[in-house]
């Protein structure tokens, strides 16, 4: 079998929305992604889309295109503890300290979004040339995890109707439950939101409340008080992002509910110094964003004999890899809603089977989804109007 690289590559895709949804602090108008290939000379192509990324997505494909294309031509797939530590301490990536903090921040993050590409790549490509799952090759625990909806967003001229609707289709339709948005309104106010919820799909739905960082420790400690009747499962970055140790910290210790973070960190140290300051009972980081499944296993080997669990920000094509995996991964997250994710329904050849509130991995090798080549065309950034 010859694993040699013999291409690397990225495309930006944008696919523009035809409503705007609003979380706790942002709104989406448009869903972003990044295709990344790596051929290899056996003829198997290493193909995955992930990383939600609007901003510096062009500065990603160009660091994978470029100066990491460099790197890994003729290098063997298989070795990827070694590629994976080749782009990450490469000195001429012109990714280095700019001297202003926050350019620092932006370049590391740019550099481990186009890691994680190469490497989820690389892993497609490996189960594939051994004609296995990745699920498989990182430890194959179980085939199938619960999976959850992604719901609840403030859209304009939504009430209350709408939003019983809403969570009463994703119970209908098979889901084991959603992640509800809140903190664009008060506690108050989103409190009694997770009350319509509950008593609209019963005990026997998972809730979980992500605020997507919008509140102070005083008013995520406010919500929990308000929340308790309701058996919420987690919440999810309850606190501003100026506040993420300590806030964390204090939330998840007086508000009596299990707190999730992590996807905001982009390297398994980050994740350590949530685990070490007690800051959460499970972490959601992302592999499309984070280094990839490489950095992901690092993260997860150090959360399981520390009793947290493993969740994951989004992306199923890949999560449900990686949480299947191992005994301690949580639920795999899903938008229902073709509105909210089109490149969910319309990117991938076949979806992963879901039944009875699971997602079942699927039965061909690598992570056994691969794209439609003329969606890819259609969608991708650079081909855009201005």
């Amino acid at each position: 079998m010859n694993s040699k690289i013999v291409e690397v590559r990225a495309i930006p895709i944008e696919r523009k929305l035809d409503k705007v949804f609003r979380g706790g602090t942002y709104a989406i108008q448009s869903r972003y992604t990044l295709v990344t290939e790596v051929r290899l000379a056996n003829g198997v192509v290493g193909q995955v889309f992930g990383g939600d990324e609007e901003r510096y997505q062009k500065d990603v494909c160009g660091l994978i295109n470029g100066r990491f294309q460099e790197l890994l031509l003729g290098e063997d797939a298989m070795n990827v503890e070694r590629l994976w530590h080749r782009m990450f301490g490469d000195k001429k990536l012109g990714q280095m300290n700019r001297g202003i903090h926050v350019l620092d921040l932006a370049n590391r993050a740019i550099l481990m979004q186009a890691i994680a590409g190469v490497d989820i790549a690389l892993w497609d490509a490996i189960g594939k040339s051994m004609g296995t799952s990745v699920s498989k090759l990182l430890g194959g625990y179980r085939d199938k995890v619960p999976v959850i909806a992604i719901g609840g967003y403030y859209v304009r001229g939504a009430g209350e109707a709408d939003l019983r609707q809403e969570v009463v289709a994703y119970k209908e339709g098979g889901m084991y439950g959603m992640k509800l948005k809140v903190g664009g309104l008060t506690p108050a106010e989103d409190a009694d939101r997770v009350r319509l919820v509950r008593e609209a799909v019963g005990d026997d739905f998972v809730i979980a409340c992500d605020a997507n960082q919008a509140w102070t420790v005083s008013e995520a400690l406010e919500f929990c008080a308000r929340v308790k009747p309701y058996k919420v499962r987690w919440f999810e970055e309850p606190v501003q992002w100026y506040d993420q140790l300590q806030g964390l910290q204090l939330v998840r210790a007086q508000g009596g509910i299990p707190v999730v973070a992590g996807q905001g960190e982009i390297s398994a140290y980050g994740c350590r110094d949530l685990v070490t300051a007690h800051a959460v009972d499970a972490l959601n980081v992302d592999v499309t964003i984070a280094g990839g499944i490489t950095e992901w296993r690092r993260v997860a080997s150090m959360a399981g004999p520390m009793n947290i669990g493993m969740a994951h920000h989004e992306e199923p094509q890949v999560a449900l890899h990686l949480l299947t995996a191992i005994p301690h991964g949580l639920y795999v997250e899903i938008f229902p809603n073709p509105e909210r994710d089109p490149l969910w329904f319309e990117l991938p050849e076949k979806q992963p089977r879901i039944a009875g509130g699971y997602m079942h991995v699927p039965d061909a090798p690598g992570l056994g989804m691969p794209l439609r080549t003329e969606l890819i065309e259609q969608y991708r950034a650079n081909a855009l109007p201005a």
